[in-house]
């Protein structure tokens, strides 16, 4: 795809526990040929930092995306091959506190936008438009640009203020898609679980995928052969 004609999906990771659920997003984005605009929130880092060991810093931000997409659920490096697919053109990085950013106007083509994990204090932003930061600034420019959003939201239990602010994010137009697994496509290890929650992110964007066996009405379907 040229330059002039890129519509991305842009990509916001929040530091909520989860990030192998983004990780599985942006591999299943990548391989249905999507481009992809990426942000990483100051939190995420942390969260990636600890749930993976992986760094993500901005002066080596391809390396070290490449390093994190390709490492498996269960922590094991090197079980995917995406080296290519993040060296072109067809990723993008945009800083979190850089508000000028391109996906921060809605003049900015972009398909729409996949907040995934979102965190509590993701979802309180968006629900408010408090644009914090370019995550919750691009999701509020995606809302009001009649652009498809996602919001994964990974947390439990859920406070009254939460669950208040998620109706208002589906009032406005999102899609609220809480991590959740699910059993019946034949999960059998860590990442089958991861994605699955991943492949229903990217069923509810309308992007095509293999990451999981959809339900096809018949009792053991989705039973591993």
């Amino acid at each position: 795809m040229t330059a002039d004609r890129r519509r991305p999906w842009i990509v916001g990771v929040s530091g909520a526990s989860g990030t192998p659920f983004a990780a599985a997003v942006l591999r299943g984005l990548l391989a249905a040929g999507e481009d992809v605009d990426l942000i990483v929130s100051r939190a995420a880092r942390l969260t990636l930092l600890d749930e993976t060991g992986a760094s993500f810093r901005d002066a080596h931000w391809r390396e070290d995306l490449a390093a994190w997409l390709a490492r498996g659920a269960d922590g094991k490096p090197h079980t995917f091959a995406v080296a290519e697919a993040v060296a072109g053109e067809r990723v993008r990085y945009w800083p979190a506190g850089d508000l000028a950013a391109g996906p921060s106007s809605g003049s900015y083509p972009a398909r729409g936008m996949l907040v995934v994990p979102a965190s509590t204090a993701s979802v309180a932003g968006i629900a408010l438009g408090l644009s914090k930061d370019l995550l919750q600034r691009t999701a509020s420019v995606t809302l009001k640009e009649r652009r498809p959003l996602v919001v994964t939201v990974r947390e439990t239990p859920l406070s009254r203020a939460t669950l208040q602010q998620m109706v208002a994010l589906d009032e406005a137009g999102a899609v609220v898609l809480p991590a959740s697994p699910a059993f019946y496509a034949g999960a059998t290890r860590i990442q089958d679980l991861v994605d699955f929650v991943a492949g229903r992110v990217l069923d509810a964007a309308g992007v095509e995928h293999g990451l999981y066996r959809p339900w096809r009405g018949e009792l053991g379907g989705g039973r591993a052969e």
